[in-house]
């Protein structure tokens, strides 16, 4: 038996000494330790040697994972790879990794214990940036509000410590330790909110984790103050004091009261009322304007009745149960004089027509003074405040008329407040006023109104009989009789259409009725005239033109075309069995009577078989093969079309269509359908447009040729000009004609497959020319300007040049062609003598130019 050291423990297998190691190792790093980083020496502390270690084959027992530590051939533990404490031990106070080492010839085991330490490696973080709170202003003091809290993976040292509140007026902060789920911070009111005060509280929320530094993360805070009735509305004076003189006219503001609520919405709006201890008697003489708290006069205020008042306003919100406040207002009255002179109006007409002449008498005053000697003398006038169309004139002694003193016009003013002063020349002088309401009488001066002297009236199409489809207002400015409309159609000899049968219209309301349903594809817009007339005398009348838009319903499904369009018939269509993807089958075409939307077809297949081998254009209608045919594909391939519209519900139409694949393509014929022909009769519609067509094509014609036989047919004297023509061939395919005067040359060329024409005038060429299109027309008028034409057969332009060479015009390609139609007459088609040259090795888009000469060439 071989002797182990005394910390061991002796079995005897197989005649060697195994020895487990009961002195265990322990090494302590920080994580994140970058790898490479020597953890300890194993070898040395275990008293090994270091020369044997190989050959013993020193090693870490590990299992399939890479391991965190490696052994080097020294014996000395080093870190393999990065160690995230937080990954390895989460949740763990002690984080340990043990490893087993290994020695043979004898066999060691030995273990070895290390412990992570952590390192402040993490942040605590909190789930959002910013959280909301909504929490009402009448929240008590003490109410609690639990927050998310932050979260740091790092150990317990190094975890959340504290949280930490930013500084505010209304809120405290509270943390609950909950154990291993870590604080949680609890949010509680401190002091009352006001929304009026502010209706946004933000704070910010900081984690603060153990740390040295500390990390910390933050949450913001939004704290939205909900609003509740808890203001009263508040005068803006502690008290209201008012002068009001007697006598003051019904309708005179006193005083105007205001008061605000600092809530918001209706909480925060004020109405105004007298308060509940006002008595029926000061109800009579005033009131108060609900919205506006003006105090108004009501009644007719009496120095000598009472010389004082003080009425209670009161305030009030809107709110579900409304705050009140009132506020006592003193309303002094001022005496104008006890003796003064006393106005009586011994005759009076309150209604005055409004077409009374100036000079008519409106009413008769007298003014008496109890007073005697000078202080009953008396002094009567209107009020210089009044600004009325009357005056007063004194009749006798103390007696007055008061008379119209311009024009009266009651739509703009119907009432007049005319306020009588008499005066005493006591000292101090004593007056007194009195008020006459004039009421201005309506005469028929004004004729009915419409808003607009046109309407615009839109109905849907197949809507109900008897629909009001429109109501027409007139206002007339006049009241009573003269005011009240009779509505009626203003007929007219320019109408073509039954209006009494389509429509009627209510005399009294204005109600236009239809008396049938329209239909938008026979009827779209049609147009009529309403007349109002009032009931004075004499009647006053206006109209108003009506245009009536029919708006299309989608009641139209669509109409198969043919050839696919028979009613119970069998269509057919044949494709050879060596057809490509992509090849074409057949065509449905469709239309719909309705129009816009209504009228948008598109094309599907509703049979899911035919899906797999067919496709058709949702726009076209054209039916296509999706891939080539298989052996597997039947030979008759049943196709159901469904053709929609894009209307509101959809109306659609379906056509079936059999297509059989054949093996050869000699099989394949086309089909020609016989299609019933509808006869119908040839409506008047047709035979209008029919003439019209040939009155405008036998117009045309004759202009035609009128322009060529005055072109070709001059007067006599230009006759002479022109030689018999002459026509030559040339062995490259072109020929020549020509005349006295001018020579075309016409040449077909193979390979650009384009027609040149020549033309030009003896002596040829000239020799100022430069020319380099393959077409190209010019010409010069009497002012020496250049024309020109120029392009292939397929796109010509004619162009203008003048003194600058720069573009002037652009003719069409008719009068283009009409000029070389007309070469062979005058030459003159483009307002000169034409020259047309033929140049090849040109490309069209080249241009020609040539000096500028007075004469023609």
């Amino acid at each position: 038996l071989q002797m182990c050291d005394s910390f061991t423990s002796i079995f005897l297998i197989s005649c060697s000494c195994v020895v487990f190691s009961q002195q265990n190792l322990r090494y302590s790093i920080p994580e994140e330790l970058a790898v490479g980083a020597v953890v300890g020496n194993i070898a040395k502390d275990l008293g090994l040697d270091v020369g044997a270690l190989t050959a013993r084959g020193f090693r870490i027992v590990s299992g399939s994972t890479e391991p965190p530590f490696q052994l080097n051939n020294n014996g000395i533990l080093h870190v393999n790879r990065k160690i995230d404490r937080e990954e390895v031990c989460e949740r763990i106070s002690t984080c340990i990794i043990n490893i087993k080492t290994v020695l043979e010839n004898p066999l060691e085991v030995h273990y070895v214990g290390i412990e992570v330490l952590d390192v402040n490696d993490h942040p605590p973080t909190f789930s959002e940036n910013e959280t909301h709170l909504e929490i009402s202003e009448s929240s008590l003091p003490g109410t609690r509000f639990q927050l998310q809290g932050a979260r740091d993976p790092d150990s317990d040292m190094y975890s959340i410590q504290l949280y930490r509140l930013s500084q505010n007026d209304h809120f405290r902060l509270e943390v609950k330790d909950r154990g291993e789920d870590g604080k949680i911070p609890v949010l509680y009111l401190h002091k009352p909110l006001d929304k009026e005060t502010a209706r946004i509280h933000r704070l910010l929320l900081t984690a603060v984790d153990g740390g040295k530094p500390a990390r910390s993360g933050t949450m913001g805070i939004i704290v939205n103050v909900l609003d509740v009735n808890d203001n009263m509305p508040v005068f803006d004076k502690d008290s209201y004091a008012a002068m009001l003189n007697e006598n003051s006219a019904i309708g005179t503001t006193v005083m105007q009261v205001n008061a605000t609520d600092l809530d918001d919405g209706l909480n925060g709006e004020v109405v105004y009322s007298f308060g509940n201890n006002v008595n029926n008697r000061l109800r009579k003489l005033f009131e108060v304007d609900a919205n506006t708290g003006e105090i108004i006069v009501k009644g007719l205020i009496d120095f000598e009745a009472k010389d004082r008042y003080e009425i209670d306003i009161k305030a009030s919100d809107k709110g579900p149960v409304p705050l009140a406040t009132e506020k006592s207002v003193k309303i002094t009255i001022v005496d104008l004089n006890d003796n003064a002179p006393e106005i009586e109006v011994t005759s009076f007409s309150r209604a005055v027509p409004e077409d009374s002449k100036p000079g008519t008498t409106v009413a008769l005053i007298s003014v008496n003074d109890n007073d005697s000697g000078v202080n009953g003398k008396v002094i009567c006038y209107i009020s210089e405040d009044n600004d009325a169309p009357f005056k007063l004139e004194p009749n006798y002694k103390n007696y007055f008329s008061l008379l119209v003193d311009g024009p009266l016009d009651r739509e703009k003013v119907s009432n007049y407040n005319v306020t009588i002063e008499a005066t005493d020349k006591g000292t101090p002088s004593l007056s007194s006023t009195s008020v006459l309401s004039i009421h201005v009488s309506d005469v028929n001066d004004n004729a009915p109104l419409f808003p607009e002297p046109q309407i615009n009236v839109y109905v849907k199409e197949n809507s109900p009989v008897g629909a009001v489809i429109k109501t027409v207002t007139a206002i007339d400015a006049d009241v009573d009789q003269n005011s009240q409309v009779r509505y009626s159609f203003l007929q007219s000899n320019t109408n073509t259409l039954p209006f009494s049968t389509m429509i009627n219209i209510n005399s009294e309301t204005g109600d236009i009725i239809s008396l049938q349903s329209f239909n938008f594809e026979e009827l779209k817009t049609f147009q009529f005239k309403v007349q109002a007339t009032d009931s004075g005398v004499p009647p006053l009348s206006s109209n108003v033109t009506v245009n009536v838009l029919i708006l299309d319903e989608n009641d139209n499904n669509p109409t198969i075309l043919a050839p696919y369009s028979e009613h119970g018939s069998v269509n057919s269509e044949s494709i050879p069995y060596s057809a490509e993807a992509g090849y074409f089958v057949a065509k449905i075409r469709a239309v719909d009577a309705d129009s816009g939307y209504n009228a948008l077809l598109s094309y599907h297949l509703s049979e899911p078989k035919g899906n797999n081998l067919f496709r058709i254009g949702t726009s076209t209608g054209e039916i296509r093969t999706k891939r080539r045919m298989s052996d597997n594909d039947l030979k008759t391939h049943p196709l159901v079309v469904l053709v929609s519209d894009n209307g509101e519900p959809s109306l659609s139409a379906t056509v079936t269509i059999d297509v059989v694949v054949v093996e050869s393509t000699a099989v394949i014929q086309t089909q020609f359908r016989r299609v019933p022909i509808k006869e119908e009769s040839f409506s008047d519609l047709n035979l209008y447009l029919l003439i019209a067509i040939v009155s405008v094509s036998v117009i045309f014609l004759l202009s035609l040729i009128s322009l060529i036989a005055v072109k070709c047919h001059r007067t006599d004297g230009n006759f002479s000009r022109y030689g018999a023509p002459m026509i030559t061939t040339h062995p490259d395919g072109s020929w020549s004609y020509s005349k006295s005067t001018q020579q075309y040359d016409v040449c077909f060329s193979s390979d650009t497959l384009k027609s040149d024409v020549v033309v030009f005038p003896a002596p040829f060429p000239p020799q100022e020319w430069v020319i380099r299109p393959s077409l190209c027309l010019l010409a010069h008028n009497e002012e020496g300007d250049c024309f020109g034409i120029f392009g292939d057969w397929n796109l010509y332009a004619l162009f203008t040049l003048d003194n600058n060479m720069s573009k002037q015009r652009i003719w069409s390609p008719f009068w283009m062609y009409m000029i070389v139609v007309l070469l062979d007459c005058s030459l003159e088609a483009v307002s000169g003598t034409a020259l047309l040259l033929r140049v090849r090795g040109g490309k069209p888009g080249d241009f020609c130019w040539k000096s500028r000469q007075r004469s023609k060439s």
